[in-house]
């Protein structure tokens, strides 16, 4: 009988426990676990089988036109010919999908070993990876499993790298080195290395690296909502179709990862002055109302993101202009048609969609009679949110 993997989120770990399906592996760490306050699994997912019984069941209501990798070829004219889906909206179906697709590869959980600073597990790394990794040996110790000499047993950093400073210089020369061809879209953007929200920072990463190390990231998402004649609407960005990453897709109003030294707060206020025009004594009013988390494998790459969500309610004068070039326009658009959008198509960043199901459920366009629903709002939180 497999045996769940758990990490120890933001506290020493002695022996981190694996399986397979033909094995189980320990991990005997070698150093002394001073204390352990919170186990969570290293992953967490919601009953696959019910989202996907839901997703079957409504197939033939909804029309997915477009790839992942195509997503961003539509315009807003499409946007607005999206009708509802013939079940209503009650029909739940295709939002689990779209939460499916930020939490991809749960059964490759177990290629991963776990990267370790300072008696914490910070990350998780492929083992196919480590073999990158390997060709640095000022900068990565590569510990083998105890009871499988051939095996990796977990990644951790040269002991003579022992602060902050010199551990990002080190890794950041590495990312140099391995380049565009390893870690694609480089931003030169540092993410805090850290096993807890708020905890100890123990060195910062290039962003574009960031899933390769598995490391937790934090960002901010805002909804900015409009309300006349009794309903409510939507602030919707369409991105770039410069960008690097995602260019086209639909996106919120405001957000952005957390940088290294920021709060939340000013986050939100930076961003929405960058993104959306938005001046200060407006954004200042932004509330923070919920948190979504999801843990997404794809190949070598282990995404194991936070996301802080905050609501704005805005004048019905405000109109957003874009600062920073990276949002081609926007649209105030019915919240009813954002949600159809979601249900309906692949129009939206991934991330962007559990975010705004959550913004849904609060303001009660998603409710406790529709088929699933408790089942969906646990989904919004698949991931570690330590």
């Amino acid at each position: 009988m497999p045996v769940a993997s758990y990490a120890i989120a933001g506290h020493g770990v002695r022996n981190f426990i694996s399986s397979s399906s033909s094995s189980i592996h320990r991990h005997n760490f070698p150093f002394t676990v001073r204390s352990i306050l919170k186990i969570t699994p290293l992953y967490s997912p919601f009953n696959r089988n019910y989202a996907a019984a839901a997703v079957s069941s409504s197939s033939s209501t909804r029309d997915i036109t477009n790839s992942i990798e195509n997503a961003g070829n539509f315009t807003w004219n499409d946007v607005f010919e999206v009708s509802q889906s013939e079940n209503g909206s009650s029909d739940l179906g295709g939002f689990f999908q779209k939460i499916n697709l930020c939490n991809r590869g749960s059964e490759k959980r177990f290629d991963f070993i776990p990267f370790v600073i300072e008696d914490q597990i910070v990350g998780y790394v492929h083992n196919g990876f480590v073999d990158h990794l390997s060709k640095f040996k000022d900068v990565f110790t590569i510990m083998k499993d105890n009871a499988h000499e051939t095996q990796s047993g977990h990644v951790t950093l040269q002991s003579a790298l022992k602060t902050p400073e010199s551990r990002t210089e080190a890794l950041g020369n590495v990312v140099k080195c391995l380049g565009e061809e390893v870690f694609p879209g480089i931003r030169n953007e540092l993410y805090p290395v850290t096993s807890s929200y708020g905890g100890r920072v123990y060195f910062s990463l290039e962003r574009a690296a960031a899933p390769y190390f598995g490391i937790k990231a934090y960002g901010i998402h805002m909804n900015g909502y409009v309300e006349k004649d009794g309903k409510k609407y939507l602030w919707i960005g369409k991105r770039s179709e410069t960008k690097a990453t995602y260019a086209g897709m639909l996106d919120h109003l405001v957000a952005g990862g957390l940088p290294h030294g920021m709060s939340c707060a000013e986050n939100v206020v930076k961003e929405c002055e960058e993104e959306a025009g938005i001046p200060r004594p407006i954004s200042s009013r932004a509330i923070p109302v919920s948190v979504v988390s999801y843990m997404d494998i794809d190949g070598y790459r282990f995404k194991r993101d936070v996301l802080f969500c905050y609501d704005l309610k805005l004048p019905e004068s405000f109109i957003p202009h874009n600062q920073d070039g990276e949002v081609g326009s926007f649209k105030l658009l019915p919240v009813t048609l954002v949600g159809d959008v979601i249900r309906n198509t692949e129009f939206f960043k991934a991330n962007c969609n559990l975010v705004i199901i959550d913004f849904l459920f609060r303001h009660g366009f998603i409710k406790p009679e529709d088929d699933g629903y408790l089942k969906l709002l646990q989904s919004l939180r698949s991931g570690d949110c330590s």
